[in-house]
């Protein structure tokens, strides 16, 4: 349930409503907007008389939300969320960004790539210390050594750090290393102890699409990660697993505007994990971009072919090169005005 309030509601008058309804035991998530201020009424709304609250003189008009998941809905938010992730970047709205690097943290490589991925334009510099793999004989990443590394070229670079939590156990050492975005990926999706456990952080959280998960099971996943507290969610669609074998998954980029349709967090997009191979990551990186996701999170290596995790599907420096340069003129044409480099 939502309460429209008035133009003409004071803050006082919000206050005093919001604690009406928090005394009927329910949790409020007030949105301030340009043109309105919409209260979102979280919890058992049966306790809740919507004549009587909309009978109250600051209030617009009360709505039903028959969704399940409320704090991510854009009728909870109407404009879209903004996520700062820290060195001044933001994501969301008209804040593109692109978050570039490893796969896997491997070593002193890591600077090498990251100084080349922000030369090409790159915000953001992505790298798993931590990685979650079908085999157990796999390579499972540095772990805290891994942290800081992308710690020490985060410095050096001014960038933040996206890298992935896999164990509730370990989000305080990274809030000590104070990583700037926690990546919840797609075999965690639903790990529900997770999800409330760095939904207690107000840390920006990168959570991905389930292998085989649905829009609103995602949506669901974000729910899980706000109601605690934390309002800051990106989602990322990153392929689903279908009946094809021709790509690593199917990239469901119906999901970008169905999802900007649905709620107001940021929408990133990972075609390096959707299609599998360097060769289709790029015009799949500039469709994302086409279709309107906020970012893209893609794999680059300096040495694919050594890579120590999923070089298959890496662009080489060069490459990532001339990706950025025709991502920068999709964003022209969908912009309709020039994108600062």
């Amino acid at each position: 349930m939502i309460a429209i309030l008035k133009q003409s509601a004071s803050d006082e008058a919000v206050s005093h409503i919001v604690s009406w309804i928090e005394k009927k035991g329910l949790k409020t998530d007030v949105s301030r907007g340009e043109n309105e201020t919409i209260i979102g009424l979280v919890g058992d709304t049966t306790k809740i008389d919507p004549f009587l609250l909309e009978s109250m003189d600051v209030v617009e008009r009360v709505q039903r939300v028959s969704e399940p998941f409320k704090r991510a809905n854009r009728k909870f938010h109407p404009e879209d969320s903004v996520i700062d992730c820290g060195h001044g970047v933001k994501i969301g709205g008209d804040q593109f960004q692109v978050i570039a690097g490893p796969c896997s943290v491997e070593g002193e490589n890591l600077i090498r790539i990251a100084r080349r991925v922000k030369a090409a334009g790159a915000t953001m510099l992505r790298g798993g210390a931590y990685k979650p793999r079908t085999s157990p004989y796999a390579y499972q990443g540095m772990g805290p050594a891994g942290l800081d590394l992308l710690c020490e070229a985060s410095a050096e670079l001014d960038m933040p750090i996206v890298t992935e939590i896999m164990d509730p156990r370990d989000v305080q050492v990274f809030l000590d290393k104070k990583i700037d975005v926690m990546q919840i990926g797609a075999r965690n999706a639903q790990n529900f102890p997770l999800l409330k456990e760095v939904g207690k952080t107000k840390t920006p959280i990168l959570l991905k699409r389930g292998m085989s998960g649905t829009i609103d099971e995602l949506l669901m996943a974000a729910e899980y990660i706000m109601s605690e507290g934390n309002d800051n969610v990106i989602l990322c669609e990153r392929g689903i697993r279908t009946f094809e074998t021709r790509t690593r998954n199917t990239f469901d980029l119906n999901a970008v505007p169905v999802l900007h349709h649905l709620s107001h967090l940021p929408v990133v997009a990972d075609p390096s994990h959707a299609t599998g191979y360097t060769r289709y990551v790029e015009p799949m990186a500039l469709a994302a971009t086409a279709c309107g996701a906020n970012g893209l999170e893609i794999e680059v290596h300096d040495d694919p072919s050594h890579a120590w995790s999923d070089g298959a599907q890496a662009l080489t420096p060069d490459q990532f090169d001339d990706t950025m340069r025709r991502i920068r003129a999709i964003r022209e044409v969908v912009c309709q005005e020039p994108v600062q480099e």
